[in-house]
């Protein structure tokens, strides 16, 4: 939680003694020229009157009556609380009404004639969204101090009137958030104080901070900086060069982190740009830290995208209390040799890319309180030092070379609060030490290769663990969860992907004793049944029961007891065949609802009020509800793949309209595709309709902004030609049509979509040649980022295309240094080629090939296919091609399949295939091949 009070109460410190300075100033005055001092003065009723405006803005409350009751017509204003007064004059000078829990609709304009403020604090009060007004700020010229945090304001920000106080010393808008357990790892929920529907826009960022030269405190987390791009490192660092505190998590900023912040800002002790979209190497910046920033004492970069080498240097600071990386998959280094005197508290590289040993140095830091080594190229032997730093809570290990059994020190940390390890080589059982680890709130170990039995008795002895992760291990052996009973602050149990077979004690008499859990994962726990304890929890907001062997129907208690609370539910890959409820619309709100993989019949299930993503896919569901898309307003992401519905496609799915994929493939649709589902859909990504029995020609009324990225409408009698209004999408990739009724010739025209990855054409009754040329330049016909090409199965004619047309197939050539094979959107969506069924990003991750088979081409095989290094398999089988196989296939060293059977080849085969070193399955049959096989 965001807590600024510690600087408040150096400012309130620092304005006492100012006043005591100025009074014994005074004082000394009266004594030397012997005069009496001037009574004070009191509050001007022009500031009263403003005063008590403001008083009757706020809702009349218990809260409100409380901070209020000193403030009463007729009485000196200057002795209300929360008030302070210059004694000169009479004129407010100090407005403090933080955290007072007050209401109110809007920040008053009477506040404005309060034009003597120096410092003004409003933060923690409740203003309901409302935007802070236009004008009024620019009258407070003489402000200092300016903290307006976490009191709900939204929409932009008055940046001329806040920007023109030019003396402020500490600005504060931000909005304070919490992070559910001490190394968040993403796997659960993170909740703020505030939602994203009340936040505060900056528009012009340089413009609010051009005049600001004088703060030291800045203060902005989760105010939404994003339009400033990457000028606002480069805006700070000039304008604020006197900064102490620069503080702006969860602001949308992006690029990287300038070199400018760390040459210019020489006085910085805290620097917080946690949770943004920085991105790029940041090197400059990291180079001269460590001799530039002298005063630093709290680096916070957690959860960016930052890349590039962090120099071992930065983590020898010798100021430095806090260093966090972590979630920067992207940055790499290596901890370096820590000597004596270090004050680090806090160091996390968890989820980056550092690697190397642990060195026993480390214990060295023996004021560390939290130590995040969570990177899975960290190897070597953990050392023991790390046992001696008595004063840790926290504890992260990763590392995929760190072997062995979990280290006996760990029995040593007896303050620990937190130990998590995970992605790691550690095997063997749970040592029974770990019930003595009494403070022990979180214990999280997966996806390494612990063993044996969950030593239940042991961990019944934590009371107060809260949360409890040993999924993706290979425990073994029956576990009874009434251990959990022992376990009374327990809000996240994973238990999932081990070996274990789960049972419910089933003894009544002490389900009400279980706690209140939060989180439950027991994927592959070998139910046969929903637990009874989960008949009295009500505040389950995750569960996942998948790849059990649950049968029947959900009991009803299920809608009844989490019909408020759930945010994901989970029952996918059981025997379910009910879900025991006698309406499709079911009284729960959850926003990930997961049924697939079981026997579900009937109408297809709806959450009530909202859901994000629904997956009915491998069931036997025949029908859509009716007024399905009232219910589809917020969905995302809706799979119904494999199912028996049938009919034709309910337009009701065109109401949607924040659906980004939508799979309905391997069911029985019939008639004509809506075309409104290709022409009102904005944010779709993803529609995959392949496997049905859709007639009737493709939609050709794909309007500008068309937004999809994969298209797969392969496996149906769709006819007529393909659809010229394509061309509007500009962000393909995909598009798969196969084994449709297609009449067209090749789509040299589709070439404007200069990001298509897949182009299927195949089965279909496309006719004409090829593309024979690219015209100079360099457009038409050109697919420069192809991987996969498939027209097999037509009725191409004539020779293939000339060396050019394969030259501009630059992704099967080589790889961009900043371009990946795979697509940018991973899609989930099946995809089904030569009987494999796989995803289209693990393809696109492992495949690139072109088929030209079963067509009528001849002539002979263009030698430039020879430059197409990247090919994985290559097919021109039944065809008419003539002529010898060209030598320079021998330069596909990366080819795995090799078809170019059923041709009229002639000539000896080139001793240069011999070459190709991962080539799997070869296949030259039927042709007029002679001499020796190489």
């Amino acid at each position: 939680m965001a807590d600024h009070g510690p600087h408040k109460a150096v400012f309130l410190r620092l304005l006492e003694i100012l006043s005591i300075v100025v009074l014994f100033s005074l004082h000394a005055s009266s004594a030397t020229t012997r005069t009496v001092a001037t009574p004070p003065v009191s509050c001007r009723p022009d500031q009263a009157s403003a005063l008590l405006q403001l008083k009757r803005s706020f809702t009349t409350t218990g809260y409100s009556t409380i901070a209020f009751r000193t403030w009463r017509t007729g009485t000196d204003c200057c002795r209300w609380a929360g008030i302070r007064c210059a004694q000169a004059n009479g004129l407010v000078t100090s407005l403090d009404l933080g955290e007072r829990g007050l209401e109110s609709g809007g920040l008053d304009s009477a506040l404005f004639a309060l034009t003597s403020l120096e410092y003004l604090n409003l933060a923690y009060n409740d203003f309901n969204g409302s935007l802070l007004p236009s004008s009024g700020f620019e009258r407070l010229t003489k402000l200092t101090y300016l903290n307006l945090s976490s009191s709900s304001f939204s929409g932009q920000l008055p940046t001329t009137g806040i920007g023109s106080l030019t003396n402020l010393i500490s600005l504060d808008l931000s909005t304070s958030y919490e992070i559910l357990d001490l190394f968040y790892d993403g796997y659960y929920p993170t909740f703020h104080t505030s939602s994203d529907s009340i936040r505060l826009v900056v528009q012009n960022f340089e413009g609010l901070i051009h005049n600001l030269s004088n703060l030291r405190e800045l203060h902005l987390g989760f105010v939404d900086l994003s339009s400033s791009g990457t000028r606002w490192c480069k805006a700070v660092a000039i304008n604020c060069p006197q900064l102490l505190v620069l503080s702006l998590p969860y602001c949308r900023l992006s690029g990287p982190v300038c070199g400018l912040l760390s040459s210019t800002l020489h006085s910085i002790s805290v620097i917080n740009l946690e949770r943004n979209r920085l991105s790029g190497p940041s090197q400059d910046f990291f180079t001269n830290l460590s001799t530039n920033l002298s005063n630093l004492t709290a680096l916070q970069l957690r959860q960016n995208n930052l890349q590039g080498w962090i120099p071992p240097a930065t983590f020898q600071h010798k100021k430095l209390l806090s260093i966090d990386l972590y979630g920067n998959r992207q940055i790499s280094g290596y901890l370096p040799n820590f000597l004596n005197g270090s004050s680090l508290e806090n160091l996390n590289v968890g989820r980056t890319n550092f690697s190397g040993t642990i060195q026993g140095s480390i214990g060295n830091l023996v004021h560390l309180k939290k130590l995040g080594l969570g990177a899975k190229r960290f190897s070597g032997e953990l050392p023991s030092s790390i046992g001696k730093i008595k004063s840790l809570i926290a504890l992260e290990i990763a590392g995929l070379g760190i072997v062995g059994s979990m280290p006996p020190w760990v029995a040593n940390l007896t303050s620990l609060i937190s130990l998590r390890i995970y992605h790691c080589g550690l095997s063997g059982p749970i040592p029974s030490f770990i019930g003595d680890l009494r403070n022990l709130k979180d214990f999280v170990l997966y996806d390494c290769g612990f063993s044996g039995e969950i030593p239940s008795h042991h961990i019944a002895n934590l009371t107060q663990m809260e949360v409890l992760m040993l999924y993706s291990n290979n425990f073994t052996g029956i576990l009874d969860l009434n251990f959990i009973t022992n376990l009374p602050n327990l809000k996240a149990l994973e238990l999932s992907d081990n070996n274990l077979v789960v049972i419910d004690g089933e003894d009544n008499s002490t389900l009400a004793s279980f706690p209140k859990i939060l989180l439950l994962g027991l994927e592959s726990c070998s139910l046969s049944k929903f637990p009874s304890f989960l008949r009295h929890q009500d505040e389950l907001m995750w569960v996942d029961l998948s790849d059990n062997n649950i049968r029947g129907a959900i009991p009803s208690w299920v809608w009844d007891t989490w019909n408020y609370s759930l945010f994901a539910l989970d029952l996918s890959n059981n025997e379910l065949t009910s879900v025991g409820y006698t309406s499709y619309l079911l009284p729960v709100q959850v926003e990930i609802f997961q049924l697939n993989n079981n026997m579900f019949e009937g109408y297809i299930p709806i959450p009530r009020d909202y859901a994000h993503i629904l997956d009915y896919s491998t069931n036997m569901f025949s029908s859509v509800p009716p007024n399905f898309s009232s219910h589809l307003t917020d969905v995302t992401l809706f799979w119904a793949t494999s199912n028996n519905l049938s009919g034709k496609i309910p337009s009701s799915f065109c109401g949607g309209t924040s659906i980004q994929i939508l799979d309905l493939s391997y069911n029985n649709f019939s008639g004509s595709i809506p075309s409104c589902l290709m022409e009102n859909v904005k944010g779709m990504e993803s529609l995959s309709l392949n496997e049905n029995k859709l007639t009737g020609m493709l939609p050709d009324t794909i309007k500008e902004g068309c937004s999809f990225v994969s298209i797969d409408f392969s496996g149906n009698c769709i006819d007529g030609q393909l659809p010229r209004s394509l061309i509007a999408c500009a962000n393909l990739e995909i598009l798969d049509v196969g084994n449709n009724q297609i009449t067209d010739t090749f789509p040299c025209w589709m070439s404007r979509l200069r990001g298509l990855r897949v182009l299927v054409l195949k089965s279909n009754k496309l006719f004409g040649q090829l593309a024979q040329s690219i015209e100079d330049d360099k457009t038409y016909c050109a697919f420069p980022s192809a991987t996969i090409i498939d027209i097999s199965s037509n009725n191409f004619t004539g020779t293939l295309p000339q060396g050019k047309w394969f030259q501009e197939l630059k992704s099967m050539i080589f790889i961009e240094p900043n371009k990946s094979v795979v697509m940018e959107h991973e899609l989930p969506n099946p995809f089904t080629y030569r009987g494999q069924d796989t995803r289209y990003h693990e393809r696109l991750r492992t495949q690139v090939f072109i088929d030209f088979s079963n067509n009528t081409f001849h002539g002979s095989i263009p030698a430039a296919i020879g430059k197409l290094g990247l090919l994985h398999g290559l097919y021109i089988s039944h065809n008419s091609l003539t002529g010898p196989i060209p030598s320079q296939l021998g330069h596909l060293r990366q080819l795995e399949a090799l078809d170019l059977s059923f041709n009229e080849l002639s000539g000896e085969i080139p001793q240069e295939l011999a070459w190709m070193d991962f080539l799997t399955t070869l296949d030259l049959s039927d042709n007029k091949l002679v001499g020796s096989i190489p």
